[in-house]
């Protein structure tokens, strides 16, 4: 087992590597040191993205095969140089968070096991008033990469007939992001608002390629996922390495880039000397800052028009052996699809494997279904991320939809 610590030396800073050669990344031999050295040899890009501003931590302990965990409190026990700030949750709790202001800090995170970087989209000395708009465009499964670079292409047309300027990056998962900064002014309200009206805006633009609609079930293309802006939602920041077995990097990349770009290609081995040979495409994002004035009146009109505000958060799951769904809370609604509920797991892998199981009960069903029609969903539980898998039976002739049976594994995340 690895033991042990190696103390690095950053700045005026002497940083600890508990565990430096525990692996952290089976496939590619990556060890916990080998992150904190990409994200030392990266810092000044990296420090774009995340420097001011509060984190949530997502730690992996043992690395990415492991157990995760979200920890928004910062660690009782830290340095007296590593910061924080208090933020208040759409719950009514509150937090210390930590904020990186250099690389020793930076560095400091990494060592508790954040694989990749979450900061909120607000500054610590204010943090009532987002300074970034992101679009996170998700593609359902069995979407071609090509379609979400065309995606990507259309939001920053769409940006810039609204005054903002978009700076694109990979996700480091399947999809891409295009953050703008704007000028700090705005609600979380309002910039969720903006973010909607944006979304829109691309579905009307190229209906075929994307969709703003927020269930799952009725998605199509790509989704231009709006809802990274409510209060309280982070992404992974540019340069953060993503708990993949290819140790991926979410990529700042050229909008000439876009089209052509293979997101396999950016990894904890190449983005550095790709960083340091061609510099960093998002390097200039602070100096290009914009308002939402024109995305906020373009969502005033499609309110007066009839379309409806954002939904808020999705209700909580129903019992699955329930001979019919509960009423809804008031306000709720109820999906118009025929969905049945497969697993609720605290691993992936074992969300996957009751999948698995029913489609060898289910045979002649199987084959009826898209890959759009399997919907794994990440929840958020108290401080980790579980898995819940639904159905959509909509192509499946009536007469032969199966009829929701017991959970083939049925977790509890809210059980103490």
């Amino acid at each position: 087992m690895a033991a042990g610590t190696e103390v690095l030396v950053v700045g005026d800073r002497e940083v600890p590597v508990t565990n430096p050669d525990k692996v952290f990344f089976p496939r590619t031999g990556h060890t916990k040191l080998d992150l904190v050295r990409y994200y030392l040899a990266v810092a000044p890009a990296v420090l774009v993205g995340v420097a001011g501003r509060p984190m949530a931590l997502k730690r992996y302990p043992n690395g990415v095969d492991g157990d995760s965990f979200y920890q928004k409190r910062a660690p009782g026990k830290r340095p007296d140089w590593i910061e924080t700030v208090e933020l208040a949750y759409p719950s009514g709790r509150t937090a210390h968070e930590v904020v990186v202001r250099d690389a020793a800090a930076l560095a400091w995170v990494v060592n508790l096991g954040c694989v990749d970087l979450h900061p909120h989209p607000v500054r610590a000395g204010d943090l009532a008033h987002p300074d970034e708009l992101r679009v996170d465009l998700d593609p359902i499964p069995g979407v071609p990469w090509s379609q979400v670079c065309q995606v990507a292409l259309v939001v920053r047309e769409v940006l810039a007939g609204h005054g903002l300027t978009g700076w694109p990056k990979t996700s480091g998962s399947r999809g891409l992001h295009v953050y703008c900064r704007i000028e700090p002014r705005w609600s979380f309200a309002e910039l969720r608002r903006a973010a909607l009206a944006l979304a829109r805006d691309v579905e009307d633009r190229v209906p075929d390629l994307a969709t703003s609609r927020w269930w799952k079930e009725e998605r199509h293309g790509v989704f231009v996922d709006y809802n990274q802006n409510a209060k309280d939602r982070t992404t992974a920041s540019a340069y953060a390495v993503r708990p993949t077995p290819d140790a991926r990097v979410s990529t700042p990349l050229a909008w000439d880039e876009v089209a052509g770009c293979d997101p396999a290609a950016f990894t904890l081995d190449s983005v550095p000397a790709r960083l340091a040979t061609l510099g960093d495409p998002g390097a200039g994002i602070d100096a290009a800052p914009g308002r939402l004035d024109s995305l906020l009146e373009l969502a005033r009109r499609h309110r007066a028009a009839g379309l409806p505000d954002a939904p808020g958060p999705a209700p909580a799951a129903a019992p699955p052996d329930s001979p019919e769904p509960p009423v809804p809370p008031a306000g709720r609604r109820r999906s118009t699809m025929p969905l049945i509920e497969i697993a609720r797991a605290a691993r992936r892998e074992d969300a996957m494997a009751a999948l698995e199981r029913w489609k060898q009960r289910h045979p002649l069903v199987w084959p009826y279904l898209r890959p759009a029609d399997v919907l794994v969903d990440s929840m958020r539980g108290r401080s980790s991320t579980w898995t819940r898998i639904r159905l959509n039976l909509h192509q499946v002739p009536e007469p032969q939809r199966p009829a929701q049976e017991p959970l083939e594994v049925d977790y509890d995340p809210w059980r103490p």
